[in-house]
């Protein structure tokens, strides 16, 4: 799985101009991509993380703040663009994957006690934030791999 976690002083999504999901308060936007390899326990990882992050005002956390999220699901992060103009989606997971991967992340991070509000799966979404800072990271499952150790080096 693949997010882009943003600090928020404000932020919401319409779908067919209608508000559909918003930040009661600052809070983080979080946009999750699924990859074909992504599992429950890789979601659960990433709420985890996304939860955890001390990225809020006084290296605080929003479980130490009780801050809001407000999650959209955002299969462009797996876009492909190294050849030609026009990107490949081929690295996205189709949404019979991803949409019940994009539900889980959402469910443990309530289960971790945020309060998390959505966009709409698979719809035409306007998603509008003020970044806060701005403070922006991307977080990658894929890069949570042991590291190689080189042959003879110590460690």
């Amino acid at each position: 799985m693949r997010v882009v976690v943003q600090r928020a002083l404000s932020g919401h999504v319409e779908v067919a101009g209608e508000v559909v999901g918003s930040l009661p308060s600052p809070g983080l936007v979080v946009l999750v991509g699924v990859t074909h390899d992504d599992d429950a326990a890789v979601a659960r990882k990433l709420a985890d993380k996304v939860w955890g992050l001390r990225i809020l005002d006084e290296e605080r956390s929003a479980a130490e703040v009780g801050a809001p999220l407000l999650v959209v699901s955002q299969f462009t992060l797996y876009a492909n663009t190294r050849k030609g103009r026009r990107p490949s989606w081929s690295e996205a997971a189709p949404a019979p994957v991803s949409e019940p991967l994009v539900d889980a992340f959402v469910s443990c991070l309530g289960e971790l006690g945020a309060h998390v509000e959505t966009g709409v799966f698979g719809a035409d979404m306007q998603v509008h934030l003020v970044n806060d800072g701005p403070v922006t990271l991307v977080i990658d499952s894929a890069q949570w791999a042991e590291p190689r150790r080189s042959p003879g080096l110590g460690g």
